[in-house]
């Protein structure tokens, strides 16, 4: 008799994709088999994946962006992509479809509700996405990553805490190494796709260090592919160590190694430094629908775990300030070291796993 399948829809970014990778291996060490509907633009997020998931690209858009042309053909594309998802679920029917966002989501979460098929979410952020939240009231639960999450009436909500990738379990809880006068590590990061005022901004804030602070500092930052040159140069100049890439496919081991993280607040990024047990000055992306970054960030700041920096507030000034107050307190920053430890929820995988095995049980 042949597995159970689960189809996970996710795609976009990497935020929706890393929660998605981690409840594929959740489910393939459960014995199910495991296929992801996504479109090309998420496909590029899934090499991560384990070689066990097929991969099913199908035709999806979004209308936020591409000129007149390119939105009035969105309905179109999505309707193919509808469509093409019907055809397979009809062929290999699965016992349950998991979506995780992102308008590549939508066929396969829209061929689930026109056949019935028991379905969930995994809402990643405290506030959900435009995707997220037309379905929220069609599926069976929606598995909240953030607690409370602002849903929609009616939606069923169950709180899974957000699943991280096997890469960053196996540096859970890893031990710290308070900052001191000897090499420490500065990791930076901006999501998926990088963040440019963290390109404007951190180079200058770190050079602002005092020097004694600033000898021992090693800085791994990722940043933009037209940001990169200008940000290399910067650190070459102020005779600053830095490795500069547009991304960092390593994130699990530079975390752990990191004194200090910098970054934006999306609810992968926050789950990972809760499991590691990472101080991290968050900086929300300030346009992010619902400012849902504020709200993921939250589960850090009131934990003691991290500080919190509002883009408007953003200057070198104001970073450098926090910078120093972090890496010249070597027990304040062992203290936050522990309080990223005590929100995080290690078994998230496997809480979600368990609410679509139990769904998938409901509906036989």
């Amino acid at each position: 008799m042949a597995s159970p399948l689960i189809v996970i829809a996710a795609g976009g970014t990497g935020g929706h994709m890393f929660p998605a990778q981690a409840l594929a291996e959740e489910m393939l060490a459960r014995d199910w088999r495991v296929k992801l509907s996504t479109d090309v633009r998420g496909a590029r997020y899934a090499s991560g994946f384990p070689a066990e998931v097929e991969i099913e690209v199908v035709p999806s858009a979004t209308p936020a962006r591409g000129g007149l042309g390119a939105k009035a053909g969105v309905p179109f594309k999505l309707t193919g992509g509808v469509l093409r998802a019907l055809r397979g679920f009809r062929r290999d029917r699965p016992a349950v479809v998991a979506g995780f966002g992102g308008y590549p989501a939508i066929p396969a979460m829209a061929a689930a509700v026109l056949l019935r098929l028991p379905r969930i979410l995994h809402e990643q952020n405290g506030v959900p996405g435009r995707v997220n939240r037309v379905f929220a009231t069609r599926v069976d639960a929606v598995a909240c990553g953030i607690w409370p999450t602002d849903l929609p009436d009616g939606a069923e909500a169950v709180h899974t805490g957000n699943p991280v990738r096997a890469a960053i379990l196996g540096r859970a809880g890893a031990p710290y190494i308070p900052p001191g006068d000897y090499p420490m590590n500065l990791l930076v990061v901006g999501g998926s796709q990088g963040a440019r005022i963290l390109s404007d901004v951190v180079p200058p804030a770190v050079a602002a260090l005092p020097e004694e602070l600033r000898v021992h500092l090693r800085v791994a930052q990722q940043a933009r592919p037209e940001d990169i040159d200008r940000v290399r140069a910067f650190y070459d100049e102020a005779g600053i160590a830095a490795d500069v890439q547009p991304f960092f496919d390593d994130i699990p081991a530079r975390m752990a190694d990191a004194q200090l993280v910098v970054c934006r607040a999306g609810a992968s990024t926050v789950a990972d430094l809760s499991v590691i047990g990472r101080p991290a000055i968050l900086v929300p992306y300030a346009v992010a629908a619902g400012d849902h970054q504020t709200a993921n960030a939250r589960v850090l700041t009131e934990a003691g775990a991290a500080i919190l920096v509002p883009e408007r507030r953003l200057t070198p000034e104001a970073l450098t300030e926090q910078m120093d107050l972090i890496l010249s307190n070597p027990n304040g920053a062992t203290q936050m070291s522990r309080a990223a430890l005590s929100a995080a929820m290690p078994d998230a995988a496997q809480r979600l796993a368990d609410l679509a095995e139990h769904t998938a049980s409901k509906n036989l």
